[in-house]
């Protein structure tokens, strides 16, 4: 365990933040940073840390007071806004009382925030303020965790960590548990850590950097105490590897993302996507291909604050039939089936002890275990499928470490239950109101151009997943730079090449690894060339025939192979032209090449309609630009579009303007909106047109 503190760095944090939140919480900020890089120590959310001191209110008196990281917030990068503080003096008044409901509990804590817009502070913040420390960490370091939840753990912990360290029995978080450290404080145990059995780790000091140290000293002793106990835990006979087992999810993750999908009784959107994520590595399949790997993986979460994330349970998939795809996913949607009717009744059997206003989580499984594969995350996006995939990461190891040392211990139903459904937890789950592309993911081809960006930004406000691609790299990346400022890692860069078959194919593959599966192509990918018909270059008239009409067959055929196979139905939207219905002179090669495009995907229509596919085209007129994003389509057209017609630049789009009907100028969020019509299956429309344009009654199938 690497002691990453530095007195340099500490004093430069310190100067940046103290002008915003005080040097007391500034250096609390820091200690924050250094435990959150730590994945062996949190991860996404978990722990907490705090600091006492002073806050001086509007009479200018003084008031002792907390400041403890708000619930959800991430140690690595949480600022002063990431922290509430809180009136001390009343917190410690809490201590004498014989109990404190959950509503009650937060009732308090926002009722004595200092700051009436600060978040909800973490659960343990009355753990916090019992303890006498001036700065408090709580951590669920993974060779704590190794040693408490197993059978012999206490006296492991003891031999391990020595004296200086108090070692409490698992209480639920919240209010019981704070009483049981507070009376721990007030028995005169002198120490400065405490072990919370199946839970974690929490440390103190007067300084910042006395209470980090403590928690790294102690993770260090801990570490190599396993070293020392622990044997080798090999897999018996010969484990998948990791490149057989990734070549075997591209194949069953869009079965596994389709019968991962709920049904929510609307017949236009008849499903609710899950994003998916796989785990696959060396450790993961020599455990579960092992004998001892259900025995092993399937035992409860290491601690508590994983369940919202996880579930109590992972499900196993026995002897996945990988060669047989309609079995397996048979096998699957039995298994998962089993699932949701074991957690039906684990929460039925606990429903009187429901807290009231909390709401019964969904019965699917988070985490799929499959042997000769590895394991299968599934969140509502892909932050939470990410985390779901940390977590596993960590559990699995952990519990793969205990096996080498002893018998895993995990906690009871009932204690699982109480976490689960504590409202304090739930509430790190809420969200904003729900967008209408949330949980789905597309493909746009032809992405780096005006209308290709256009779309991507629309249908990642609207909450979708989104990869971009465009045989142009370079301008690629630089759309997915741009693009992930706001969108972050629902923003995925995909290769691809639509007139090359292979690149096809890995473009799907690419977004399979990412995300489970595809749900809406938008076909965008293109090309131009203007030429009278009595001197076109039949090599040039072949080139725009290979990417528009071939490239649009490609990809029509790779999206009916993976929804046929996802099995919950999906959209295509191609990006036609007002030319398939009024072609333009020396536009012979675009508007031909186009129109057949067209015409495939109207027949795409009728074919790909049986397993709830709809396929649909936006025609719009001229788009120049998208803000600072030039069409590379009226790049290479446009000199000769303003030759013939003897205009500038400027003047060339408002000729274009002033064509149609409206006086409209057409842009790419127009086009965007269009798409957006059709895939979020506004009415129950396929093999249709929807014109773009302005109004040209020679162009439109009006």
């Amino acid at each position: 365990m690497e002691n990453r503190w530095s007195d340099n760095e500490a004093s430069q944090f310190i100067e940046e933040y103290k002008g915003k939140c005080g040097a007391d919480l500034a250096a609390c900020l820091y200690i924050s940073s250094l435990i959150g890089a730590d994945e062996s120590l949190v991860l996404h959310g978990g722990g907490n840390s705090s600091v006492k001191s002073a806050h001086i209110d509007l009479f200018g008196e003084e008031i002792e007071s907390i400041y403890v990281k708000a619930s959800g917030h991430d140690m690595a990068c949480a600022r002063p806004n990431g922290y509430s503080g809180l009136d001390l003096g009343y917190l410690k008044k809490l201590r004498f009382l014989p109990e404190l409901s959950e509503a009650e509990t937060a009732n308090v804590f926002r009722t004595h925030l200092l700051d009436s817009n600060a978040a909800m502070p973490s659960i343990e913040t009355l753990l916090h303020a019992f303890i006498p420390g001036k700065y408090v960490n709580h951590t669920h370091p993974d060779a704590i965790l190794t040693l408490s939840n197993q059978i012999d753990g206490e006296s492991r912990l003891h031999q391990a960590l020595g004296d200086g360290v108090l070692i409490l029995p698992y209480y639920p978080s919240g209010f019981k548990l704070a009483i049981a450290v507070a009376d721990l404080m007030d028995s005169g145990a002198a120490a400065n850590a405490l072990v919370l059995m199946k839970h974690g780790l929490v440390t103190w000091g007067e300084t910042a950097r006395e209470s980090y140290e403590a928690t790294i000293s102690l993770v260090g002793k801990a570490e190599k105490y396993i070293s020392k106990h622990a044997r080798n835990l090999s897999a018996a006979g010969i484990s998948t590897s990791p490149e057989e087992a990734g070549k075997k999810y591209l194949q069953i993750a869009p079965v596994i993302r389709g019968v991962m999908a709920q049904p929510t009784g609307d017949r236009d959107r008849p499903w609710l996507m899950s994003i998916v994520q796989p785990l696959i590595n060396r450790d993961v399949l020599e455990l579960l291909d092992s004998d001892k790997g259900r025995d092993i993986a399937s035992t409860p979460p290491l601690t508590s604050d994983h369940l919202i994330r996880t579930k109590a349970n992972y499900l196993w998939i026995e002897n996945p039939e990988y060669g047989d795809p309609s079995r397996l996913r048979s096998q699957i949607s039995e298994a998962v089936g089993k699932y949701i009717d074991d957690y039906n009744a684990y929460v039925d059997r606990h429903a009187d002890r429901m807290p009231e206003g909390v709401k019964r989580l969904d019965a699917l499984p988070r985490v799929l275990l499959l042997p000769g594969l590895g394991a299968i995350c599934v969140g509502k996006s892909v932050e939470d499928s990410t985390i779901v995939r940390d977590i596993t990461s960590h559990t699995l190891s952990v519990k793969k470490r205990i096996a080498a040392m002893g018998r895993y211990s995990g906690l009871d139903e009932e204690a699982l239950f109480d976490m689960e459904y504590k409202p304090l937890q739930h509430s790190k789950l809420q969200r904003s109101a729900r967008l209408p592309l949330e949980r789905k993911t597309a493909l746009i081809t032809g992405a780096a151009g005006a209308i290709g960006s256009g779309i991507a930004q629309e249908l990642l406000e609207q909450g979708c997943h989104v990869a971009v691609s465009d045989v142009d790299g370079s301008r690629m990346k630089e759309l997915v730079e741009e693009l992930r400022i706001s969108f972050g890692s629902r923003v995925l860069g995909v290769a691809l090449d639509i007139t090359n078959p292979q690149s096809v194919t890995e473009g799907f593959n690419s977004v399979i690894r990412s995300w489970g599966g595809l749900d809406i192509a938008v076909l965008n990918a293109g090309m131009a060339h203007v030429s009278p018909i009595e001197s076109m270059d039949i090599e040039t008239f072949q080139k725009l025939e290979k990417i528009n009409v071939e490239g649009t067959l490609g990809m029509l055929n790779g999206c009916a192979r993976h929804f046929r196979l996802q099995g919950t139905g999906g959209d295509i939207v191609l990006i036609s032209t007002k030319n398939v219905f009024a072609p333009g002179a020396r536009f012979g090669a675009y508007s031909a090449t186009k129109a057949a495009a067209h015409q495939l995907a109207r027949i795409a229509s009728q074919e790909f309609a049986e397993f709830d596919v709809r396929v649909n085209m936006v025609a719009p007129d001229a788009v120049f630009s998208n803000g600072n994003r030039r069409s590379g389509l009226w790049d290479r057209i446009g000199p000769d579009r303003m030759a013939a017609r003897g205009l500038s630049a400027e003047g060339l789009e408002e000729y274009y303007r002033n064509r149609n009907l409206l006086k409209a100028r057409i842009t790419a969020r127009h086009v965007a909106k269009a798409v957006l019509f059709f895939i979020t299956r506004q009415t129950p429309t396929t093999g249709a047109t929807l014109p773009v344009d302005g109004g040209l009654p020679d162009a439109t199938p009006r």
